[in-house]
């Protein structure tokens, strides 16, 4: 592994510390690797160093290239600039994405606290987005402004736009309330945005991995804190993939509940939007005559089609998954409705 500091901006003190691991050689089908870019938390005052490097060498032992990025705080923090310190950082590590064997659209954003209001940032306003972010403890609501008067509340920037969220924090929080987080969830799952989140019984702010190095065993934290790390790179496995014999393997989760907002169709759309598109019910007829006769309605009253709008929010994957119906051709039906525009 080798580690390389690159000064942003020296007057800020806005450096992004790259640590690239080897690929190919003994790492045989490696040949490129996922990464993630670290924003340690700091009431935009400082950068801490617990949320750093700690955090880096997890990721790192998991297969990750890991980025740390320091930057603008006080003054100079007035927004958009840390925000722009990302951009800046995005377009380095994109530049040296061949030299570096980094895979470009499997990179992830994790920030604590201050921090995590920047990733959360990122993944709602950035020009150039993050594929996921991991989100520790952050101040996402207008309780920002305690620490950065200039900063904006990220609730109302959540849109369908918005990247898949891990989130997690603990409920006697005394320094970020956990209403932030609450308030996070609540915004993706309106726009249907993939997310995990836990929320622990009972924890200091800034326990960062959690370890007996960083934060003291005497700590009234619940032992269970340190799971988000494990937790949260199990979910970027099946956001992004994880190492193969063969390169990364496809996700496993999607960005969306749904299929509804992309411009293909397919079997991940909702029943109400494949029942509104007339080529799709062309392409589904074999499908909904065989639904008609092993799918009985709810009450004898009911008629199929009463059903179907009663179930139209629900993706028609699972509907035949449930009733084992067509499992066998999904990927054939996939590829045809993935031919037609969802309009």
């Amino acid at each position: 592994m080798r580690i390389e500091k690159i000064v942003i901006d020296e007057k800020r003190n806005v450096v992004l510390t790259a640590m690239i691991q080897d690929v190919g050689g003994e790492y045989r089908a490696i040949v490129s690797r996922p990464a993630v870019v670290i924003l340690p938390g700091g009431g935009y005052s400082f950068c801490s160093d617990r949320e750093a490097e700690p955090v880096a060498w997890a990721y790192l032992k998991a297969g990750y290239d890991a980025f740390i990025l320091r930057y603008s705080l006080r003054d100079d923090a007035k927004w958009p600039q840390p925000l722009e310190d990302f951009e800046e950082a995005m377009r380095i590590i994109d530049s040296h994405a061949e030299e570096w064997n980094i895979l470009t659209d499997k990179i992830a954003v994790i920030g604590f606290s201050a921090g995590g209001h920047l990733a959360a940032a990122c993944a709602t306003m950035a020009k150039r987005r993050p594929a996921a972010a991991v989100l520790g403890y952050p101040v996402v609501n207008e309780d920002v402004k305690g620490c950065n008067p200039t900063a904006p509340s990220i609730i109302p920037a959540v849109t369908e736009k918005t990247c898949p969220c891990f989130i997690f924090a603990t409920r006697t929080d005394n320094v970020v309330p956990i209403q932030n987080t609450l308030d996070l969830i609540n915004a993706l799952n309106q726009y249907r945005i993939s997310f995990e989140a836990h929320i622990y019984a009972y924890g200091p702010h800034g326990f960062s991995t959690a370890d007996s190095s960083i934060q003291s065993l005497d700590t009234n934290m619940t032992p269970r804190v340190k799971s988000w790390v494990s937790d949260s790179i199990g979910w970027l496995k099946e956001i992004m993939g994880d190492f193969s014999s063969h390169g990364m393997t496809k996700p496993l989760c999607k960005a969306h509940l749904d299929d509804d907002g992309e411009a293909w169709l397919s079997l991940d759309c909702t029943i109400g939007r494949l029942w509104g598109n007339p080529e799709a019910l062309r392409i589904l007829d074999p499908v909904i005559a065989e639904m008609k006769l092993h799918i009985e309605p709810f009450s004898p009253d009911m008629t199929f089609e009463d059903m179907m709008q009663l179930l139209s929010n629900m993706k028609l994957r699972d509907l035949l998954s449930e009733r084992g119906l067509f499992l066998e051709v999904f990927d054939e039906l996939d590829e045809q409705l993935g031919k037609v525009p969802n309009i």
